[in-house]
Formats: C-alpha cells, structure tokens, sequence
C-alpha cells in the first residue's frame, strides 16, 4: 500500500500547484492522459505512488487520471517536489517544449 501523505501536505502541495503552477498542470495531464485534447488539469491529490489530476478535455468530458511518480516511491513531503519536477520535465520532452530552469 502506497505512503499517506498528512492534511498539512496534501494541502500545502495541491495548493502551490493550482494556484501557482496551472500550465504545469496541464502540460503533465497532456503528456501523461490516456484521453486526448486535454484543456484543463488540477491536481486533485497525491500519495506516495503517484499524483492525481482531474482532466477536462475539449467535448467536455471530465477524467481523473493517475501518473505514477517516475522515480518509484516516496515517503517524505521533499520528494514530492522532486517526483512533480521529473513529471514536468518528462511532460515537456514529449510534448517538445522547452522545460524552463529549476531553482
């Protein structure tokens, strides 16, 4: 059974990745979708296998979809962060854009 991350995470992340990191979003859920002509993408939530983002795709129908933290598990609120950025950038190298730097 996969790692359950606390309110306080679960929180914290879903937040700074719907309110600051909406293309992100998107970019993974374009990348990662099983459904095509995905517009919309929020996280909805995470645990210690993968993240979860609720998908709209352009005819308006609505998914949720699972993608699997590429670097295998994690347990820790740090890794989090770290498994999000190898997704995006992952995203990006398939959908041809360039990723931007990280800090």
């Amino acid at each position: 059974m996969p790692h359950t991350f606390d309110a306080d995470a679960l929180a914290g992340v879903l937040g700074h990745m719907n309110n600051d990191h909406t293309d992100d979003n998107l970019l993974i859920a374009r990348a990662f979708s099983p459904v095509q002509d995905v517009i919309s993408a929020s996280m909805t939530t995470f645990d210690g296998a993968a993240g979860h983002w609720h998908v709209i795709t352009a005819d308006g129908a609505e998914d949720v979809i699972r993608v699997p933290w590429l670097g295998g598990e994690i347990t820790e609120r740090r890794e989090v962060r770290r498994e999000i950025v190898a997704l995006y950038d992952e995203a990006c190298a398939r959908l041809g854009v360039t990723a931007r730097p990280h800090d």
